[in-house]
């Protein structure tokens, strides 16, 4: 596939430019809270099952609960966000998960605070589509791939305030004053979006789409689905994701403090290196992908290759605990994760036309959280049944990745085929536009 792809300028092309990155950065902004609000559990995990006296499995639920309701709207983000704009649904959004922390920080039992966790993950399902819509509505499609890891990169830096800055308020201040101060940020961002969000520039509104129902969301599905590009981008991000997102959302923490006894201090440092590291591969996986589109499924491949490499050498280390030189390596692959499941939507985004990006990008997204969610189910329920034995419940990793790697090995030629189907096509119309 020619690398000349990407750099193609199609007609309606958005310019960019500054006003862009002034709208889109606010876009960035609610899904940077998003991403703070998301992670924080994964910090307080050991904090939440002492306030509500709960075991691994129950412990565990809160992000299973969080992350089933993530994938769940998915593709009902998708279809919204084609119909509605960014705006209206990142404003719903905003007010569900800022409602959802303030909750978390409020509850007085277990199952107030699933509630709560369950209503950020519907607000915080409606970010990441909603920003990466935005910026192709505002940017030029040669950017798509570089501005999704800047949009990710972002994200990651959301997860960084949790491992810096959320678990040490919590030590200093306590669990409600820390989750209530929290959710401050939501108003913020709430307010801006408000304010200065645009869903587009002006002289590039999209073409009116007709909504007919039940009948338009099946056709919306089926057209996207129908589409190899969705679904090797789904698949893609299925298998990348999900170790990084086991890691830092629950498990990474009780693994280095109870399994390798490190102090809390030491294993946050390890969890700031997964994100530090993410955030600058991130910008790596951005710039070879918009240069060399060919890269895709190598870059995917090989992550998670050395991902699986590293995880096994960590957790079947032949000694009780892992040495720390290891365990940093671990981390520094682990950041590969993210940046390499953003490739899924660089798959699905020439496959499928502008006013069904949303719904792709759901289909993608949907990916990588079904797989962290079945993870973190898995690890949970093992860790009861094996007395804690983290090297028997961190295994179940692999038998997701060896499933996610036969399907990109099955969908990868089918999917580069028709992308050069579609590239021939864009190429002619963009000939024949007239001056």
């Amino acid at each position: 596939m020619s690398s000349a792809a990407p750099t193609l300028s199609l007609p309606g092309d958005p310019p960019g430019g500054r006003r862009a990155a002034w709208v889109w950065g606010i876009g960035v902004a609610v899904y940077f809270v998003a991403i703070i609000f998301r992670t924080s559990l994964g910090v307080a995990g050991l904090d939440a099952a002492d306030r509500f006296d709960v075991n691994a499995s129950a412990l565990s639920t809160f992000s299973i609960l969080q992350l089933l309701v993530y994938a769940g709207m998915q593709i009902p983000v998708g279809l919204l966000v084609d119909r509605l704009g960014t705006k209206k649904v990142l404003t719903i959004g905003v007010v569900l998960f800022t409602v959802g922390q303030l909750g978390f920080a409020l509850s007085p039992s277990y199952g107030m605070a699933l509630a709560a966790r369950a209503l950020l993950g519907c607000g915080d399902a409606m970010t990441f589509i909603s920003v990466l819509r935005l910026g192709s509505r505002w940017f030029p499609a040669r950017r798509g791939p570089l501005i999704g890891q800047v949009a990710a990169l972002f994200g990651m830096a959301g997860n960084l305030v949790s491992t810096l800055f959320i678990a040490r308020a919590l030590h200093s201040y306590g669990w409600t004053t820390t989750f209530v101060g929290s959710s401050l940020a939501g108003v913020v961002v709430l307010v801006l979006l408000l304010l200065f969000l645009k869903d587009h520039p002006e002289g590039h509104e999209p073409p009116p789409a007709e909504h007919a129902g039940a009948a338009y969301v099946r056709r919306q599905i089926a057209a996207a689905w129908r589409e190899p590009g969705t679904r090797l981008g789904m698949w893609v991000h299925f298998t990348t994701q999900f170790p990084a997102m086991v890691f830092l959302l629950l498990w990474g923490m009780p693994f280095l403090v109870e399994a390798q006894e490190l102090s809390r201090g030491t294993a946050g440092s390890l969890l700031t290196l997964v994100v530090l590291s993410n955030m600058v591969v991130g910008l790596v996986y951005g710039q070879i992908i918009a240069r060399h589109h060919e890269a895709r499924v190598p870059i995917a491949l090989g992550t998670v290759a050395t991902t699986a490499l590293l995880w096994a050498s960590a957790i079947f280390y032949p000694a009780d605990h892992t040495p720390m030189w290891l365990l940093v390596v671990l981390c520094l692959v682990l950041g590969a994760c993210g940046p390499a499941s953003m490739v899924g939507f660089d798959f699905a985004r020439p496959a499928n036309p502008p006013e069904r990006q949303g719904t792709a990008s759901g289909i993608v997204n949907m990916g990588g959280f079904v797989a962290s969610m079945t993870t973190l189910f898995a690890v949970g329920v093992l860790l009861d049944a094996t007395g804690d034995n983290y090297r028997i419940a961190f295994a179940s990793v692999f038998v997701l990745e060896a499933f996610g790697v036969a399907q990109i090995l099955r969908l990868r030629r089918r999917a580069a085929l028709r992308e050069r189907e579609h590239h021939v096509v864009s190429r002619v119309e963009a000939v024949h536009v007239p001056a």
